[in-house]
């Protein structure tokens, strides 16, 4: 891939509506390719998507065994959680850009192997800043696999973009829970302590750069753009810079933040909460594995559902009061039935594909959808940052989870006040 080749706009992927009446019918057929090429990427991508998490989730199950370990204090912990948010926002701006100059595969390989040398290198780390520094590298590699593998599925697989979001997304609420499940029957099994508990998630990243060397170099006709592709490029660069006077995708880049901000929180402190309430840490992963495993259904019916619907105000209300539901169960009683609320936390968690949807759908053309979602998602990750490092603040001033889970509760209210505003059904290109 050249330079000044488009990474993203390509023809197949603006939506028929976007394309002129009078346009020849091959510009809307999807590139053949291999067979082989087809096999090499499906691996990659389902190994890709099920490292995307677990850097993150085999933390809260033994957030206490580090900070013990490396004398954190809570606030610092707090900045923890916030690390993924920060490197989500920073990394992922330059993915596009990397993958222009190097290619898409390229750019995925070597995010593979940011997260493995970063899952390696964290359990050796001394003190908290090189433990923070670890968790940055692949952290960084995470952030441009979030950018690209939604572009890479885009590419290879142009005739069936949703059946293969769907496996991604299925594979990367796996390895969410997988992580959040598993880690801590692993320390203890291996009987070495939380370093190598942490460590261990380093071998399926190494295992994932494997298919992804295959595509290095990979130069098919899904990763060349199609004609009319540059005309669409500079059209959405014009219109990148006017984004900001959109209230639309202010709106969306807030509930992004804010659904965000649930989420860091729910992985990094929720395993916290439970052990502190008096559960095993062995529960309380296993319970953290259940709100994070519910995005497996969910991911396919929320978007299917929200796209049958002219406003998507209703379901940003639905999921908010599973939310508040949830807040107020940890808040009353978390060992009452800590199931039953790792159960409604997990619905609320489901915002994040409703979130996607949205941007989707609030665009005309695919030139606007990508500005659209880089803009959304880049504000959103920074609007999240704050949230994790408050309730970690909140928590060793007050001793309690009371003020924290209150907290979450409250930014409910906000979230539901942005979520029915970004759905209604408007177009960014009639605000700007």
């Amino acid at each position: 891939m050249r330079d000044d080749e488009p990474l993203t706009l390509d023809r197949e992927k603006v939506p028929d509506a976007a394309v002129p009446s009078g346009a020849p019918s091959a510009a809307r057929e999807a590139p053949a390719l291999p067979v082989w090429t087809r096999r090499l990427v499906l691996a990659g991508l389902v190994l890709a998507a099920l490292n995307l998490r677990p850097a993150v989730t085999s933390l809260g199950p033994l957030m206490k065994e580090v900070r013990d370990g490396l004398g954190m204090s809570g606030a610092v912990a707090g900045l923890l959680t916030s690390v993924p948010a920060l490197c989500f926002a920073l990394f992922g701006i330059a993915a596009p850009r990397l993958a222009r100059r190097f290619g898409a595969g390229a750019v995925v390989c070597a995010g593979m192997a940011a997260i493995a040398t970063g899952l390696l290198l964290r359990p050796f780390a001394s003190g908290t800043v090189l433990f923070l520094a670890a968790s940055a590298v692949a952290l960084a590699g995470i952030a441009v696999g979030n950018i690209l593998m939604p572009v890479i599925v885009k590419r290879y697989f142009p005739d069936r973009v949703g059946a293969m979001t769907g496996l991604y997304s299925m594979a990367l609420s796996l390895g969410t829970a997988a992580a959040a499940a598993a880690t801590v029957p692993l320390t203890s099994a291996m009987g070495q302590g939380w370093r190598l508990g942490l460590g261990v998630w380093a071998a399926l990243a190494v295992v994932a750069i494997v298919p992804w060397l295959g595509l290095v170099r990979d130069r098919s006709a899904a990763g060349r753009p199609a004609p009319g592709a540059a005309a669409a490029s500079a059209t959405a660069a014009e219109d990148g810079g006017r984004i900001v006077r959109s209230p639309t995708a202010w709106a969306l880049a807030c509930f992004f933040g804010l659904q965000a901000t649930a989420a860091y929180v729910t992985m990094g402190w929720m395993p916290q909460i439970f052990r502190d309430a008096g559960l095993s840490a062995g529960t309380a992963g296993a319970l953290l594995a259940v709100t994070m495993v519910m995005g497996v259904p969910l991911s396919f019916a929320l978007p299917s559902l929200a796209g049958r619907m002219r406003h998507q105000g209703p379901l940003v209300v639905v999921l908010a009061l599973f939310g508040l539901a949830g807040y107020t169960g940890l808040w009353l009683a978390p060992a009452g039935a800590p199931w039953v609320w790792a159960l409604l936390l997990g619905v609320a968690n489901c915002a994040f594909p409703l979130a996607l949807t949205m941007v989707g759908m609030r665009s005309r053309t695919g030139a606007g959808v990508v500005r659209l979602s880089a803009f959304a998602q880049s504000t959103g990750y920074l609007i999240s940052i704050p949230g994790p490092i408050l309730v970690g603040a909140l928590y060793q001033h007050s001793g309690g989870w009371d003020l924290p889970i209150a907290l979450m509760a409250a930014l409910m209210v906000p979230q539901i006040v942005v979520g029915v505003l970004a759905g209604r059904n408007r177009y960014i290109e009639d605000e700007l």
